[in-house]
């Protein structure tokens, strides 16, 4: 005789199930990765560049305070234009450094959390008692990668260089390469678009270590924010599957005093009580 299995017990199996996943993803993601670039070429060390710096240090400013902030972001996932499902977030940031991500929607994932501290990178979830460690360039929903919320200090994270110059939707706008600086990074190589006016980012396209295009970003809709005109919308496009988008609305913004311990892994739970 079949049995049913109670509510309860069908949320619990389903949590159990993806923090199995993301255990396996942990675990055999490094390895993967390695032998997809096996064959690459490793790239001469880039020399810093004062100019570009300041353009990317600019650029970051105006996707994020640089002081301690909250904002409550959802995302869409979209498949050829049809909407697969819809989550938010809420994300605690300290200078750039220090970040949490909490889940708020959907239910069956409220009160799952990541932790960052530099760029390391751990998964709280209810049913399991430990946390676990995670890599910034796994995905966490759609086209967005932990460290698409997790981690914005481009500046930080990447050597950069101009290339050019070039007109980019009736904007002049600079043309930056960024090469990480190691591979603990989110992506290993991006192309940047910023504008010369007022150094608000345009568009970036994000690389694998064998320079292979993994998708398009598009910062739209800029607004008052936390002070300041931000970009409150981020369209991703997967650039190996058509039509696979994420599109990132950042609901409010604003400035807020969080103190350092905070951002551990011992004061991590209290947050949902």
């Amino acid at each position: 005789m079949s049995q049913v299995m109670s509510p309860a017990m069908s949320l619990e199996h389903r949590l159990r199930r993806r923090f199995l996943a993301l255990l396996a993803s942990a675990l055999l993601l490094p390895n993967w990765a390695q032998a997809q670039d096996a064959d690459a070429t490793p790239a001469q060390e880039p020399t810093a560049d004062a100019e570009a710096l300041e353009i990317v240090m600019r650029a970051d400013e105006i996707r994020f305070p640089r002081d301690s902030f909250q904002t409550e972001i959802a995302v869409r996932n979209l498949s050829a234009g049809e909407q697969n499902d819809e989550r938010k977030f809420r994300v605690l940031s300290r200078g750039n450094e220090n970040t949490i991500v909490l889940s708020t929607e959907p239910a069956s994932e409220r009160g799952q959390a990541l932790l960052m501290r530099g760029r390391d990178l751990w998964i709280f979830m209810p049913s399991v008692s430990q946390p676990v460690r995670l890599s910034l360039a796994q995905r966490l929903t759609g086209q967005v990668a932990n460290g698409d919320l997790a981690r914005a200090n481009l500046a930080g994270d990447y050597i950069p260089t101009i290339i050019g110059r070039e007109e980019l939707d009736g904007q002049a706008a600079v043309v930056l390469s960024l090469s990480a600086v190691d591979r603990g990074v989110t992506y290993s190589k991006v192309k940047y678009w910023v504008a010369e006016k007022d150094s608000r980012p345009l568009k970036a396209e994000f690389y694998a270590l064998s320079g292979r295009l993994l998708k398009t970003a598009r910062y739209e809709e800029f607004k008052d924010m936390a002070g300041r005109l931000r970009p409150t919308r981020l369209v991703l496009e997967d650039a190996l599957r058509a039509g696979e988008v994420s599109v990132l609305t950042y609901e409010t913004m604003r400035l807020r005093d969080l103190p350092e311990r905070m951002f551990t892994r011992e004061y991590l739970r209290r947050l949902e009580q």
